[in-house]
């Protein structure tokens, strides 16, 4: 009787689609949480290494800790930033969160269409 009754369940088709689904959840499950999870943690990191490495003196930022400074010095590991006038303190560039205000750079000189032409 047990064996008639195995042969007759595999005939119906009741083993083969039930040990599918749960491979296909867990595969739909990952494929979700590297879309909402993973992917926007790896664009926001790349984004703070893009701004670390764009530092440059007369920035003024904030640091993790929420202290506001401006930018004085930059190397390849380390910020100086001036957090008083005439305290400076030295922060590793990943501690820096965000920039406040970017340094203006000095304009350049524009040639505008109505100058005239020099004549040698």
């Amino acid at each position: 009787m047990g064996r008639s009754t195995t042969v007759h369940y595999l005939a119906a088709g009741g083993g083969g689609a039930g040990g599918l689904t749960p491979i296909l959840m867990i595969a739909l499950l990952f494929g979700v949480m590297y879309f909402m999870m993973i992917r926007p943690q790896q664009k926001r990191r790349r984004e703070a290494e893009q701004m670390q490495s764009a530092l440059s003196p007369g920035d003024e930022v904030v640091t993790i800790g929420g202290l506001y400074g401006t930018v004085t010095d930059v190397d390849d590991e380390t910020v100086l930033l001036e957090v008083a006038p005439g305290v400076q303190s030295r922060y590793a560039r990943p501690a820096v969160a965000r920039v406040v205000n970017r340094a203006e750079a000095p304009a350049a000189e524009t040639i505008t269409e109505d100058a005239e032409p020099v004549k040698e």
